[in-house]
């Protein structure tokens, strides 16, 4: 088990996101309880290209100060939605025979929805706790809506195990 933290950038970790404070707090404890039972925290960056907050350099790009990794935690940087995508992270996870994935972070419809399905594809069984994952609003809908869509209705039960944040305090306990 490990636990993947998403895009937990600066530029895009800040009080407009859906609950923040919940989701703020719900991952400080996540990863605090994944170090404190041994269950290793990787993090994951997205680059967006040069002339954009998103990339390296950029103070906009780096992990966001709560959510800081240890040194030797790993991060694995990405172009694309997918964290598994040529980044190292699917043989890294294979080659240390890992089966299950823990997903938090940003944003809900875009790499925390692709990292799902990705990894589900790859074989992964993947965690998703409640209110570890969020967004802004966006033209088509709130961030509340979104994050409702795709834990609620599109990722519980068909690519990942959408539980309680108890649930999954519990699950790193074992």
């Amino acid at each position: 088990m490990v636990l993947l933290v998403v895009d937990t950038q600066t530029f895009i970790t800040n009080n407009h996101l859906y609950q923040f404070e919940l989701f703020e707090n719900h991952i400080k404890e996540l990863i605090k309880e994944a170090r404190i039972n041994h269950i290793e925290v990787i993090y994951v960056r997205h680059d967006d290209g040069k002339e954009t907050q998103l990339t390296k350099g950029k103070e906009g790009f780096e992990i966001y100060d709560g959510f800081k990794p240890n040194s030797g935690e790993l991060i694995f940087d990405k172009n694309v939605n997918s964290p598994f995508h040529g980044t190292g992270l699917l043989e890294y996870l294979r080659e240390k025979k890992e089966d299950t994935i823990i997903v938090v972070g940003l944003q809900t419809e875009y790499c925390i929805d692709a990292t799902i399905q990705c990894g589900f594809e790859h074989g992964f069984k993947m965690i998703v706790p409640a209110n570890t994952n969020s967004t802004f609003d966006n033209d088509y809908m709130s961030a509340e809506t979104t994050y409702k869509y795709y834990n609620d209705f599109i990722w519980n039960q068909r690519y990942a195990q959408c539980i309680s944040f108890e649930e999954t305090l519990e699950l790193m306990k074992v």
